[in-house]
């Protein structure tokens, strides 16, 4: 590849995706169009793309030949609000689906989710099964849970009455509401802070970032997803992923999703590879996003190793 071609195929590229019920989704990629295989990054729950500042650059450094396609789920970042009732995670699988069609019809695809983007890449691997060993040919879920959300962590408060009552709130006075989380985002910064990254000392640049995720995303898309975690279980869907490379992630001090979750997730997925990073915490992408990265280039190792290279090929022929 020359210079030229090398620096263009690093240049972010956007794009606008429609979904069948009309919401628009900012799309984001970087790496050459021709690439051997397209990895996706699916951002979590208050988040957006932008979470994967740090691990896609390191990944590039890493793998350079990777196309890399992230975008913001509906209702998050530069994406367009939807109806409430379409904010679900069974929703955002069939969103992730779209996306594929339009962005990367063809050719071998890995799948990357954090938190709720774990969660979306497991439902979508259960709603289209026929793509899992054929267009999906490796998968990493970090930060994440197959099922059990509200059962351990932090995820216990999802059982709280006054979760029900914020909810029902927001439904009824939504902008109000929009209003008051702006303030409740100044006070309750703290214990946001230490859902995400525990009492370890982290980078300013990372808080500011994530905080300004985190108050950029409007109270129905936060209060209405929480909903979906409650009855979330796609822990049947695990075995299907020993077909391909998988990876399972998580930091040793992650309080939303505690390390239990992801050590029955590896334990449910034959040959898969469990990582945890020492001392890191939910946000273990913003966090320790080399360590992250280096994990990733593991996988799409194994992804191309000789025993995939058939598969990979005959992907790109479809």
């Amino acid at each position: 590849m020359s210079i030229t071609s090398t620096i263009a195929a690093q240049v972010e590229r956007r794009a606008t995706v429609v979904t069948q019920d009309g919401a628009k989704l900012a799309v984001r990629e970087i790496g050459p169009m021709n690439a051997p295989m397209t990895v996706v990054l699916l951002h979590g729950h208050c988040l957006g793309s932008q979470s994967w500042t740090y691990v896609r650059s390191a990944l590039t450094k890493q793998y350079a030949d990777a196309r890399i396609v992230n975008f913001d789920h509906r209702g998050h970042g530069s994406s367009s609000d939807a109806a409430a009732a379409t904010y679900t995670i069974e929703q955002l699988g069939r969103d992730l689906h779209t996306v594929l069609g339009v962005v990367a019809p063809t050719g071998p695809v890995v799948l990357v989710g954090h938190s709720m983007g774990g969660m979306t890449a497991l439902t979508y691997a259960r709603q289209f099964p026929q793509e899992i060993g054929n267009r999906i040919v490796g998968i990493a879920l970090i930060a994440t849970a197959a099922s059990g959300v509200a059962e351990a962590g932090f995820g216990r408060l999802l059982r709280n009455p006054v979760v029900s009552l914020f909810q029902a709130s927001v439904r009824v006075a939504p902008r109000a509401m929009q209003r008051a989380k702006l303030m409740a985002c100044k006070i309750f910064a703290p214990v946001i802070r230490s859902a995400e990254f525990g009492d370890r000392k982290v980078s300013p640049r990372v808080l500011a970032l994530a905080n300004a995720m985190h108050n950029k995303t409007p109270i129905v898309t936060m209060a209405t997803f929480l909903r979906s975690f409650m009855t979330y279980d796609e822990s049947a869907t695990l075995e299907s992923l020993s077909e391909i490379p998988t990876l399972v992630l998580c930091g040793s001090a992650d309080l939303m999703t505690p390390p239990s979750h992801s050590v029955a997730m590896a334990s449910g997925v034959a040959f898969s590879d469990l990582v945890v990073v020492d001392g890191a915490g939910h946000s273990v992408i913003l966090e320790q996003p080399a360590e992250v990265a280096d994990a990733l280039a593991r996988l799409l190792a194994r992804v191309s190793g000789p025993g995939n290279a058939e598969a990979a090929q005959l992907a790109l022929a479809a």
